[in-house]
């Protein structure tokens, strides 16, 4: 004989109205535990000691007498059975949020009270910004300066490379490679020889008509050849010559036909005005370049005697002081722009908005009042909807998915349930005493009458069948196998050697071959609870079930149809091997 199975604690049956279990109120059912290592070492106990205690009644292998234990029967009925886990929690906002801040000063404004709803963005507090306003002028300051500072410094990170000043021939150089100059000493000697200039006095007068550009001739001294020129420039002074003579001085650029110098001299005529004296030729551009910064001079771009423009490269200098000024004035450069960067960020910090959208539960400090650094000033409830968690062992998280829906009820709320449906399905399992469970996320948006904090029970629908034939879990052993009297109409399908027989134990004086007789049935089952089971095969209505209810009392266990005593009984040598039963469908 096979002992019943045990009841699958962490499933819970949701019944129709009017199918409660016979003469017993059902209780809440709570999130259930895997039997620990002790109770599963009592459990094989006394399933063992059952065989051994059921082998006494089996006679020949055939039927069962009952003369000595005390069944409970039932009878195979027809019901509505749902698998489903159930468990509680606690509800949580949809979001929520503790606004803080890190500056400490007056608040001036907190324009809302609690229960109001806000937008994300809504300006909760302004707080005196004063001295923030003043450190940040400050820093605006500070961050001009520097920028002036990295400017010079890349200006001599330029001067290191020497330039013309002028166009024209490089008449000398004053460096070699490897020389140290310093700042203001001469690189190099700039003369445009192609082009003569001639400074001669005319009567003031007569100069003040002339004008730059105005076509002159020059004759000089000492071949009177006459060349063509140009007046450059005319002096706005005027000078006093011996015998109160009042002259200007103007210039006159005149082309090298090869053979002027600055020895030669020469007189000039304007028109019909000639010059009152005669003057030496100077070249028109001479330029000496000279270095802007110290440094070492790295190499010549040019030798003596080559034709430049103006801005061209003479010679180049390395500096490492100037290298480092750069570097020093680049990264004070960069720290201001991060101080004033933080400068703008804490004036923000001033401002206080929502940064969600939701309802104001609590406020602890209003306008007037000095804020605190790290100290909460409100808090933000989303209560658009809400949401609990779930802990489900192991063995039934692989039944959940996301979209599945959950039936929620509370004590706070009578009379009421709400519909919910899991969000999430965590896959990082918490272990706690050999027993690993999972959280599992769910979502409410029905919440009339529900708060945040409020204790829950949640119910997850796996399975249902509607009308099916139905026995208790107890009466189902190991191997699928029932117990059903000898007259139930389905003992006839007792396997071979399992068919009832006569025996002198009837009751209450009957003689019929099947009183106090049971036969055990091969069935095959469906959805289950953690009372019943449905029967798909094997068993019809009007068959009626035997099983031993599983109790406990002081000093014996009771299990599947067999009493354990303290005592073990005689006989035998021991407990005998045999089958064991269990839960639908083997342990």
């Amino acid at each position: 004989m096979n002992l019943p199975s045990l009841p699958l604690l962490n499933r819970t049956s949701a019944r129709e109205p009017g199918q409660p279990n016979a003469g017993q109120t059902p209780a809440k059912k709570r999130p259930w535990k895997r039997p620990g290592k002790k109770g599963l070492i009592a459990l094989a106990a006394a399933c063992a000691l059952a065989i051994w205690v059921g082998s006494r009644f089996l006679v020949g292998g055939n039927t069962v007498s009952a003369a000595d234990l005390t069944y409970t029967t039932a009878a195979v009925e027809v019901r509505d059975i749902t698998s489903s886990i159930t468990g509680s929690g606690t509800l949580e906002a949809a979001d929520s949020y503790s606004v803080t801040t890190l500056v400490e000063d007056t608040i001036l404004t907190a324009d809302f009270e609690e229960g109001d709803q806000v937008e994300k963005g809504t300006v909760l507090y302004t707080i005196d910004s004063t001295d923030a306003k003043s450190s940040l002028e400050s820093s605006e300051i500070s961050l001009n300066q520097s920028q002036r500072s990295y400017q010079r410094q890349l200006e001599n990170q330029d001067n290191l490379n020497v330039t013309s000043t002028a166009a024209g021939r490089v008449y000398s150089m004053g460096v070699e490679v490897g020389d140290e100059v310093k700042s203001g000493d001469v690189i190099a000697t700039i003369r445009d020889s192609d082009t003569m200039s001639l400074e001669v006095t005319f009567p003031a007068d007569d100069a003040a008509s002339f004008h730059a550009g105005q076509s002159a001739s020059v004759t000089l001294d000492s071949t009177f050849e006459t060349l063509s020129g140009t007046v450059s420039k005319i002096s706005g002074s005027t000078d006093v010559l011996t015998g109160n003579v009042l002259v200007r001085k103007v210039t006159i650029d005149v082309a090298n036909p090869g053979g002027l110098s600055t020895s030669q001299s020469a007189s000039a005529a304007v028109g019909s005005v000639t010059s009152t004296a005669s003057g030496t030729f100077t070249y028109s551009q001479e330029k000496t370049v000279t270095a802007k910064v110290s440094g070492e001079v790295a190499s010549l771009r040019v030798s003596e005697g080559d034709q430049v423009t103006k801005g061209q490269v003479l010679a180049v200098l390395t500096s490492d002081d100037v290298s480092d000024s750069v570097q020093s004035a680049s990264e004070s450069l960069r720290n201001a722009e991060i101080n004033l960067e933080n400068r703008y960020d804490q004036l923000d910090d001033y401002t206080i908005t929502s940064p969600i959208k939701g309802t104001i539960i609590d406020k602890n400090y209003n306008a007037g009042e000095t804020t605190e650094s790290n100290q909460v000033l409100c808090t933000i409830y989303d209560l658009s909807y809400l949401t609990m968690t779930l802990s489900v062992d192991e063995l039934d998280i692989s039944d959940i998915a996301v979209g599945q829906t959950v039936s929620i009820t509370a004590d706070a709320v009578e009379d009421k349930t709400y519909e919910g449906v899991v969000t999430k399905v965590s896959v990082a399992g918490t272990a706690s005493s050999g027993v690993t469970t999972y959280p599992v996320t769910i979502r409410i948006d029905e919440t009339d009458g529900l708060m945040p904090g409020m204790n829950v029970d949640a119910t997850i629908q796996l399975d249902s069948a509607s009308g099916v034939l139905a026995i208790p879990a107890a009466a189902l052993n190991r191997g699928s196998t029932v117990l059903v009297t000898a007259d139930s109409p389905s003992a006839a399908n007792a396997a071979p050697g399992e068919q009832p027989g006569k025996h002198q134990t009837a009751e209450g004086g009957k003689d019929e071959e099947t009183a106090g007789h049971y036969v055990s049935v091969q069935v095959t089952t469906g959805v289950s609870d953690d009372s019943y089971i449905e029967i798909t095969s094997g068993l019809q209505e009007g068959d009626t079930v035997a099983y031993i209810p599983t109790s406990s009392s002081e000093g014996s266990f009771q299990m599947g149809g067999m009493m354990m005593a303290g005592a073990m009984p005689s006989g035998g040598g021991g407990m005998p091997g045999g089958g064991m039963g269990g839960r639908p469908g083997g342990f």
